[in-house]
């Protein structure tokens, strides 16, 4: 346990360059407290001790703004950068160094007692905002970008935007030396380069009409 908490502590310096002591990590990340409380409402969870479980759960969302069901299950090196208002649903599964931004949302999208919630795979970034849904797949080291939504499988290195989410490039696997990849600012937006060829359209049907009336 002290070995897992050690690492969890390792895991805010090396993802986060505004960690400057491990005081202020232990007080000050409400995404490591929703960890160490989830993983206690998860060992209770799988004892049976379902009510407790939820209770525990249910006062980590009051003190850090970001719910974990304790069914759901978390990998190691799992960082929540700021958290407020994410949701992870039960039959959820999260891997190995992966990292999510607030707001996101793994949901479900059946009331059946069944695998409903996604699966998400080691080394892969979630954006601010995105929502994914249903039992689906995001495989290792994809990005899913900010504001996305995702209902279905995303392939292995892929890079999803939109509503609905869309692949729009596939890479290489990428080393991870220390930690993921961040520059999930830099993804493309599709609506604003459909946006962009509509200008470039309208420009040239502007040019077209003025020769026709002069």
């Amino acid at each position: 346990m002290l070995e897992r908490i050690k690492e969890d502590i390792q895991t805010v310096f090396r993802e986060d360059p505004a960690a400057r002591s491990t005081p202020e990590v232990i007080l000050c990340y409400p995404g490591l407290h929703a960890i160490w409380i989830h993983r206690l409402s998860h060992r209770l969870w799988q004892n049976r001790l379902r009510t407790f479980a939820r209770l525990i759960s249910h006062a980590g969302r009051f003190f850090t703004g970001i719910e974990i069901h304790p069914g759901a299950t978390i990998g190691r090196r799992f960082f929540i950068d700021h958290g407020m208002g994410i949701v992870i649903g039960e039959t959820a599964e999260i891997g190995e160094d992966v990292l999510m931004y607030q707001g996101v949302v793994l949901g479900g999208v059946s009331q059946q007692r069944t695998k409903r919630h996604p699966t998400i795979e080691n080394r892969v970034v979630l954006g601010t905002g995105a929502i994914l849904l249903g039992p689906i797949r995001v495989k290792q080291g994809a990005r899913v970008g900010a504001g996305s939504v995702v209902i279905k499988e995303v392939p292995e290195n892929a890079t999803v935007v939109g509503v609905p989410g869309k692949v729009i490039m596939e890479t290489a696997p990428r080393k991870v030396v220390s930690g993921v990849n961040l520059d999930h600012n830099k993804l493309p937006d599709p609506l604003i380069e459909v946006v962009h060829r509509l200008e470039k359209r309208i420009e040239e049907l502007e040019v077209q009409l003025r020769h026709r009336t002069t």
